[in-house]
């Protein structure tokens, strides 16, 4: 008789977060894991496999929110995640959060989210429709969010020759084409045109979108007209308070303590959110640098930090990235031309890939 190898990793234990509206799962394990998605026959559970995961023992309890109950069992080698949805719901997103920030393990996290949530990735189908047989993991495209910097009747920086406005939305729809050529990506733009969005809005646009990445592009300003080259900020600590105050009107993170939440699983589940979202912010900066340096030349300390508001979303790995000085005249001469523009976005879109390509690596670990 043939033995399945011996599991690598174990399921330290599972909690729930969330109300009615988007309820997160959170699997604790000692190792990373892949998840492999499928669906019942009855259409309203989730199924989800975790090869190379020790259950252990059976753990299973009440659910939340639009989880009506949950168990992990041990299944030919794998722990077997079975969620009983509480009407029709769909997997928004989930994904690995390695180690870090004090946290000495591996966290696989499920976002359930009502129907009628945006970019849901999976859909459980009604009970009454007839049976069918189970579905293969769906291959999705990524939803990446492009912020056009200022608008209307916010000109931003001003150069010799241009508007910071009109250069970031230049450079805003050749990253857009250049994504969507690839086939990859899904791409919501926060404005195709000369208007003006609030910056709340701007994120709020990201969130409901359910988006990946986040990516505001701007041009600089400087007082010495000699000063040039691109950065990229992403969230600084000292602001990370700043995004619990700003997303907690509408937030499902904040608001599930007033519908009978745990205050304390709340909190956690904030915290171990933003703190990944960061992390990642920051790996995706360091990969668009990477890729900006071979069309632009770099300002000292290239990768910097701050508490711009398009940067808040506890959720969503974020940059604003300062593709020049439209004070310098090289660097205003080199956004101002096209085919030169075209190749950095095209440098930027490259990031991307790289990024998502970093991102399957961590989770197959």
């Amino acid at each position: 008789m043939s033995h399945a190898a011996a599991p690598n990793t174990s399921v330290r234990g599972v909690r729930l977060g969330g109300d009615a509206a988007e309820t997160r799962l959170l699997i604790d394990m000692e190792r990373g894991a892949t998840g492999k998605v499928s669906q019942d026959e009855s259409g309203g559970r989730v199924v989800m496999s975790l090869p190379g995961v020790d259950a252990q023992s059976s753990l299973q309890g009440a659910g939340r929110g639009l989880i009506r109950a949950w168990m992990i069992d041990q299944s030919q080698g794998a722990a077997r995640l079975q969620i009983d949805l509480a009407g029709q719901g769909v997997i928004k997103r989930r994904f690995l959060l390695p180690p870090a920030d004090g946290v000495g393990h591996y966290r696989y996290v499920i976002d359930v989210a009502a129907v009628g949530a945006p970019t849901a990735s999976f859909t459980a189908r009604p009970a009454r429709r007839p049976a069918a047989p189970a579905a293969k993991p769906l291959a999705l495209k990524k939803v990446i969010v492009i912020d056009a910097g200022h608008g209307g009747k916010d000109p931003g920086a001003r150069g010799a020759r241009s508007y910071e406005k009109d250069v970031n939305l230049a450079a805003a729809l050749a990253l857009q084409s250049r994504l969507e050529r690839s086939g990859k990506y899904k791409v919501v733009m926060t404005r195709k045109s000369d208007v003006y969005v609030p910056l709340e809005s701007r994120v709020q646009i990201a969130r409901r979108a359910g988006a990946d990445l986040f990516i505001s592009l701007h041009a600089d300003a400087g007082a010495d007209a000699k000063t040039r080259g691109t950065s990229v900020y992403t969230l600084s600590e000292q602001a990370s308070g700043r995004a619990a105050q700003f997303v907690s009107k509408d937030d499902w993170f904040m608001n599930s303590s007033h519908n009978g939440g745990d205050n304390g699983v709340r909190d956690i589940l904030f915290d171990l959110t933003q703190r990944a979202t960061k992390n990642r912010s920051a790996n995706f900066a360091e990969l668009v640098l990477a890729r900006a340096d071979n069309h632009m030349p770099l300002l000292r300390r290239s990768h910097r930090d701050a508490g711009f508001v398009v940067l808040l979303a506890p959720d969503v790995p974020a940059i604003l990235l300062e593709m020049g000085f439209v004070t310098n005249a090289e660097d205003e001469a080199a956004l101002l031309d096209g085919g030169r523009l075209n190749k950095f976005m095209g440098g930027v879109g490259d990031a991307i890939d790289d990024y998502f390509v970093q991102q399957t690596q961590v989770a197959a670990r």
